[in-house]
């Protein structure tokens, strides 16, 4: 009797667990398994197509990265045959990649607990447009591959038999983008289920706070059935991870709506822990639906941030009443060698970096990022200008429907997905609109701007819209006035010209200024020249090399960034610090060629190039600058003194960065020593390396989790016999992975390099590569083989925690 209660209790528990599976949320990845063929195939959309053949892959996946370069001379496609005005391609813009097709096919068998349940797919976005086939029927596709949309496929999935999601992804027409998109599902896919009668909608809060303690939580819910109230439980934990609040609510339905929308009672939090850049303090809350029958349906859980963003005219941003002065970035979607796969990891690596070096600030230029993209700002402390398009025009825009089609269906999408972080603190709706003459309604984007802030204000009534300009002028005769977008926008964004600040300030005196991009050939000048006491401040563009928009072969992309592809630090990174951290530093930068003449949207963009390394031949005669936010610095060369120099903070050109001429090299070392006050605050030596003698492997994530997603960044430097970075070794390493894992990029740094970014080896540059790993999903040893010619195979293990 007693083992048949003990058996009754056991069967009560699993029924009741199953039970409470089925009423609340669940959300599954879908990222595993995908069968994947590159081109277009017929039938690849049918139930029954054998695609035994395929690869597998797992998602993220950007199937452009494996793809062969496109030099311009092979291009046969190109614009011009002929090789030497061919340089710059019909392809320079996309990254020398070839447009195609690429096909994903998962199998799956639903399991039998799902009956009854509404379910749904959730795609983060498909590059650069898309269509999704279930069982071969088409059930929803995506004209915009950067914002994200769900499908119910509640009433089309086939129970106890093998169904089949297929996805067609297209990179479109090589003018349908300006830069480098990647190709595929490159962001995550799930799939989500709910109750069928009761439910949260796709984004079911909308989150606000007031006067630094008050918190307001409005909740869409979605009914079938006819529930008039539903009682809500609601949860707020504090970034210790305290409970601060648990209440009741109700949601009471008047009319015969499916969709109810209705404000929460105000909550006020005692005691708030403010978000702000240094202390990002994220609250958490859950939602527990009920219906009528006091049944639980579903949860819902979001975070928010306790803050005030202020943007107003002659003072520029406040963050929680204090002044802040935006110091950041503005780059492309993609990352490095990974291409467009959205990897939170990268991005997380990016994100700490960049905070690092001093940047607070990244406008996401010119599209939305992944949602992981906003969390991990919200996380650590980055202020966002979250930006929609590009130009609003059908070939600008994926170009498989006109502009006019896509806008009243991405704005509410982009806007709901990301009101509720505290990183975002304004929208723009496009960029550099007056350099096209075919968008809607003629007038410059005055009306279309008008219509989207309409809709935007319809969801979120908390933050400033604007549009990153350029030119900034009203037409092509005069400069005198701003155009009229200008005049309409919340606050004033201008690609490169700030110089305009002043006189349209004084002519408009309830204008508020952003610099959306900023110059790096101009880097210092157009910071130190802006008023930072009443702008809010600047995004230097291409901060970090990338992909696409390629001055000419042999270069894969933009090249003008302070770091490279692999994040590795140019000498000017070190300028840029000078001014965006306050802390003593000095950095010797060698000048190897002197900047050719190049513009870009009528901007000079191109760079010095400049080495930090002191491997010259002797007698060569040296330009060099000194990087520095000291008073002075002394520069000596082997040991013997060159001279004293003054930092010239009155001119803006030339503040932080001093400059020698003529200096002439001899083997040894080179020491800039910098000092305030009379005080010796900061140094840097640079010493003559011999070759290269053994590898140095430096790993960046010492808890790397089985989790099928997480990398594992690899950066191998070569050192010589005294253990310094042997700057000249450019020798190839190839790479054996044993274990839970597999390679997913490789790099060193160069954009110009003919190696591809997706297998087993690649060549030293400047003495460095880098290996990134991605890990599986069941744990356990990863071991790492690195050979290079002529030296000892060098062996590092990892433990790849599967908990």
């Amino acid at each position: 009797m007693k083992k048949v209660n003990i058996i009754l209790t056991i069967a009560i528990l699993m029924l009741t667990c199953i039970v409470e599976a089925q009423t609340h949320r669940s959300k599954e990845s879908f990222n595993f398994g995908w069968r994947f063929h590159l081109g277009d195939i017929d039938g690849a959309a049918n139930k029954d197509f054998d695609d035994s053949s395929w690869r597998l892959v797992d998602i993220p996946h950007d199937f452009q990265i494996e793809q062969e370069w496109v030099a311009p001379a092979a291009d046969e496609k190109a614009d011009n045959t002929d090789a030497a005005a061919n340089i710059k391609s019909r392809l320079s813009s996309r990254g020398f990649k070839e447009m195609a097709r690429g096909w994903y096919r998962k199998h799956f068998t639903p399991a039998d607990s799902l009956k009854g349940r509404r379910i749904l797919l959730d795609f983060g976005g498909i590059m650069y447009v898309g269509d999704v086939y279930l069982n071969g029927e088409l059930v929803g596709a995506t004209n915009y591959g950067y914002v994200g949309f769900e499908i119910d496929i509640t009433d089309k999935l086939r129970f106890g038999e093998d169904n089949v999601i297929a996805v067609m992804a297209d990179t479109r027409d090589p003018k349908n983008s300006r830069w480098y998109t990647g190709g595929g599902l490159f962001r995550d896919v799930y799939m989500i289920t709910t109750n069928k009668q009761l439910y949260f909608a796709r984004y079911p809060m909308y989150i606000t706070t007031r006067d630094n303690g008050f918190v307001n939580i409005g909740v869409e819910v979605a009914t079938m059935g006819r529930d008039k109230k539903m009682p809500i439980d609601i949860k707020i934990t504090a970034p210790d991870g305290k409970i601060v609040y648990q209440g009741k609510s109700e949601i009471r339905r008047s009319t015969p709506t499916r969709y109810i929308e209705q404000a929460l009672p105000e909550i006020e939090i005692t005691n708030p822990q403010l978000w702000d850049t240094e202390n990002p303090n994220i609250y958490s809350v859950e939602l527990t639906l009920y219906n009528e029958k006091n049944e639980a349906v579903d949860v819902a859980t979001d975070h928010f941030g306790i803050r005030t963003i202020e943007i107003i005219p002659n003072v520029g941003l406040k963050l929680n009443g204090k002044k802040v002065l935006l110091q950041g970035y503005a780059n492309h979607h993609s990352l490095g060698a990974l291409g467009a796969a959205a990897y939170p990891r990268a991005i997380e690596k990016r994100i700490k970096l960049m905070k690092e070096w001093g940047l607070n600030h990244i406008r996401t230029s010119h599209n939305p990022y992944s949602r992981e993209f906003i969390e991990l700002c919200d996380r650590n402390g980055i202020l966002v200008v979250d930006e929609l398009y590009d130009k609003w025009t059908r070939q600008h825009t994926g170009g498989r429907v006109p502009f006019e089609q896509l806008w009243q269906y991405d704005v509410p999408e982009w806007i709901k997905r990301d009101r509720n972080s505290p990183s975002v603190i304004a929208w723009s709706l496009g960029n550099e609109l007056q350099q096209d003459p075919n968008m809607p309604y003629n007038d410059f984007g005055v009306t279309m701007y008008k219509l989207m802030h309409e809709l935007i204000a319809r969801f979120d009534s908390t933050r400033k819209v604007t549009v990153a300009m350029h030119p900034r002028y009203r037409n092509w005769e005069t400069d005198s006035l701003p155009c009229a977008l200008a005049m309409v926008t919340d606050f004033q964004s201008y690609n490169y010209r700030y110089m305009y600040f002043p006189g349209d300030g004084q002519k408009f005196p309830w204008m508020t200024f952003y610099q959306s991009e900023a110059s790096v050939a101009a880097m210092g000048q157009n910071y130190f020249e802006m008023d930072r006491d009443k702008t809010m401040g600047l995004a230097y563009w291409g901060a970090i090399d990338y992909l696409g928009e390629s001055n000419g072969w042999p270069a894969k992309g933009w090249t003008q960034g302070v770091f490279d592809i692999s994040l590795e630090p140019k000498p000017k990174a070190y300028y840029m610090r000078s001014f965006f951290r306050n802390e003593p530093l000095v950095h010797i930068a060698i000048v190897d060629k002197k900047a050719e003449s190049g513009e870009w949207n009528g901007v000079n963009t191109n760079n010095d190039g400049l080495s930090d390394h002191w491997n010259r031949i002797n007698g060569q005669k040296l330009d060099i600058i000194t990087y520095t936010n000291a008073d002075e610095v002394e520069l000596f060369v082997n040991g013997k003194s060159v001279g004293v120099k003054k930092n010239d903070i009155n001119n803006a050109k030339m503040r932080n960065q001093i400059r020698w001429n003529g200096i002439e090299y001899k083997d040894g070392y080179a020491e800039a020593v910098a000092k305030k006050d009379g005080k010796v605050v900061a140094r840097h030596r640079i010493e003559t390396s011999t070759p290269m003698t053994k590898l140095s492997v430096e790993a960046d994530n010492a808890q790397w989790k089985a989790d099928g997603m997480d990398l594992q960044h690899i950066r191998i430097y070569a050192l010589d016999k005294k253990g310094r970075k042997a700057v000249t070794a450019q020798n190839d390493l190839r790479f054996k992975v044993e274990g839970d894992a597999t390679i997913v990029a490789v790099s060193n740094g160069d954009n110009a390099s003919e190696e591809l970014n997706v297998t087993d080896h690649r060549r030293l540059w400047n003495g460095s590569a880098l290996l990134i790993l991605r890990a599986g999903q069941k744990g356990g040893v990863v071991k790492l083989t690195i050979s290079c010619d002529g030296m000892k195979d060098v062996v590092k293990t990892f433990n790849v925690s599967s908990k």
